[in-house]
């Protein structure tokens, strides 16, 4: 795959383990993938509109997934950002909190019952 059209990866995690996991994992199969452990880095790194996915955890230090989230899908984005955002957590949400993440996600995932395949798998229909 040459570098033109090689998918660029955002993953904002704050787990070592699963950041190395897809690290390795989206890197076998291709897709150029950076990975920031802090919420308000991962969050300027977001900001340059460089990547065309960010895989976002939602408890990460110093800035939460959902300010994240807020913040890279509201109005105040200029220009908007053109990554699809895909929610990673283990977290179990309320129902309403879910579906709020959801409207503003392009996706949303459990990182317990997604294996690094599963997960390439997604980000595949997303192109």
């Amino acid at each position: 795959m040459d570098q033109t059209t090689q998918v660029k990866v955002l993953c904002i995690e704050d787990e070592h383990f699963i950041g190395e996991l897809y690290q390795r994992a989206l890197s076998k199969a291709g897709y150029d993938i950076k990975v920031i452990v802090d919420g308000l880095e991962g969050f300027k790194e977001a900001q340059t509109n460089q990547y065309d996915i960010i895989l976002l955890d939602l408890m990460i230090p110093n800035m939460t997934g959902m300010e994240i989230l807020s913040k890279l899908r509201g109005p105040e984005q200029q220009p908007p950002l053109k990554a699809k955002i895909i929610i990673t957590t283990n977290l179990e949400q309320k129902e309403e909190t879910r579906q709020d993440i959801e409207r503003q996600a392009d996706g949303y995932l459990i990182k317990a019952e997604v294996t690094p395949k599963q997960l390439i798998d997604v980000l595949k229909t997303l192109n």
